[in-house]
């Protein structure tokens, strides 16, 4: 199959693009500006475009699908060339879709933990040696790619993400999956830019929940009473299993989880953590893995990356970062942290990055995010806030949403950087958390400052 992609330097559409190719599919595509990683991934596999920008006459009758990224937009040259030829045009998910029609499909969705139950799940499988088709949200150790496609696998387990399909399709991913087995971990408001009101944005799970097959099963978590509420109050004709926060203690630093054969050491920590754990315990039980042999996977599972991943440590102090940037995140994150090292100084470090984050109407969402941290620090560029287009927010309005009298706020990355410079670590946790980089942040020079 002749496959061309506008828009192919994306996180998510270069890794289907790879994807593809390894298949054995002839892959092209376009884009105006491809970065790290995509950029050298992409040429290692020859499939790199030679020039940037986009170029009509790449278009032609003998491709067999064209697949249109979100950063592509409605006006695209290869777009409307495509259209004026009457090619078949398929947004990222409806390509997965079409791709997986006659395969059990497990679409895992929520506002939170999604990713790294996607990841705890394919961790599980390959552990086992069980052959998946599969499309996840980060890159995790042990796979080369974040999607893998076949014609074979009888299973194909997806990251269901409720953000928008394409500048020509504005369903949300997750409603074109159609999933045999589901899973709702959580809901929390986000997105504000495309679901205005919590309840429009609370309305996509209830169309998510429609759209599972009928006689299918859904997974959910009881412990989130918004996801409890919509769950039970659906008709659909479907088996619904509830999973909670599964027993567990903490000792010198380690997590053990109860099992019926005893306490167990895990990689992982946090309340969240062990909640999604119990998430994908379900998938797996569903999916043909019997429980003994998802405990005797799960115990090596270290996390998926950028999400609650361990950067640095030394004799005294430790420093993570994680991709959390959504209110409920950082504050599940914080707290997990906190919990896990008590006796020593939690330094937690948040960039406000996302449209969502930025927007002065939904600042307040953050209320209490970083109470668990002994020092509070946010960081945001009001570049950023002028690239997104949206009203300025000043350092006092931060203050006040965070509601803590205490919080350190910068707006140059200079100034951040000086600030992580000049702080000794010892006894501490660095808690670093952002969809970014701090405006130019290396994360390998961290372990350089805990070690001064």
């Amino acid at each position: 199959m002749r496959v061309h992609f506008i828009a192919i330097g994306g996180s998510a559409m270069h890794n289907l693009a790879l994807a593809l190719h390894d298949k054995g599919d002839v892959v092209t595509g376009s884009d105006d500006a491809v970065f790290e990683p995509s950029k050298s991934r992409l040429e290692a596999a020859g499939i790199l475009p030679m020039e940037m920008g986009w170029f009509p006459e790449k278009i032609n009758k003998e491709i067999d699908a064209v697949i249109l990224g979100m950063h592509a937009k409605s006006d695209n040259p290869e777009l409307l060339k495509a259209q004026q030829l009457g090619l078949r045009i398929y947004s990222y998910p409806e390509f997965i879709y079409e791709h997986s029609k006659q395969k059990t499909r497990v679409v895992i969705g929520g506002s939170h933990g999604k990713t790294t139950i996607t990841s705890m799940v394919l961790h599980v499988l390959n552990y086992h040696g069980i052959s998946v088709d599969y499309l996840v949200g980060a890159q995790l150790k042990g796979f080369k790619n974040m999607v893998h496609l076949t014609d074979d696998n009888d299973f194909i387990v997806l990251e269901g993400d409720e953000y928008l399909s394409s500048p020509t399709d504005l369903r949300p991913k997750f409603h074109l999956y159609q999933p045999n087995i589901a899973l709702i971990s959580g809901i929390a408001w986000d997105h504000i830019n495309v679901f205005p009101t919590f309840e429009n944005y609370v309305d996509q799970f209830r169309i998510f929940i429609d759209k599972i097959t009928n006689g299918g099963i859904l997974i959910y978590n009881e412990e989130d009473n918004v996801v409890k509420e919509i769950v039970e109050a659906s008709e659909k004709p479907i088996r619904k299993i509830a999973y909670n926060t599964p027993e567990y203690s903490l000792s010198k630093g380690k997590t053990y989880l109860e099992t019926p054969d005893g306490a167990m050491p895990i990689e992982v920590f946090g309340d969240h953590n062990l909640n999604n754990l119990a998430g994908a315990k379900w998938i797996c039980q569903n999916m043909g893995v019997d429980e003994v042999e998802f405990y005797e996977a799960i115990a090596s599972f270290k996390g998926a990356a950028k999400r609650l991943e361990k950067i640095a440590e030394t004799s005294s102090s430790v420093a993570y970062k994680d991709f959390a940037h959504s209110p409920s995140k950082v504050k599940a994150t914080t707290q997990a942290v906190k919990k896990q090292y008590p006796e020593k100084k939690l330094i937690a470090c948040l960039e406000l990055h996302t449209y969502s984050s930025l927007n002065s109407e939904f600042l307040s969402e953050y209320d209490g995010a970083l109470t668990a941290a002994d020092i509070a620090v946010v960081f945001y560029s009001p570049d950023a806030v002028a690239i997104k287009r949206l009203e300025e927010i000043s350092k006092e309005q931060i203050e006040k949403a965070f509601n803590r009298e205490d919080l350190i706020v910068f707006t140059d990355p200079v100034a951040f950087k000086t600030f992580l410079s000049q702080t000794s670590f010892e006894d501490s946790v660095l808690l670093l958390m952002s969809s970014g980089n701090y405006g130019g942040l290396d994360f390998d020079e961290v372990k350089n400052l805990l070690s001064v």
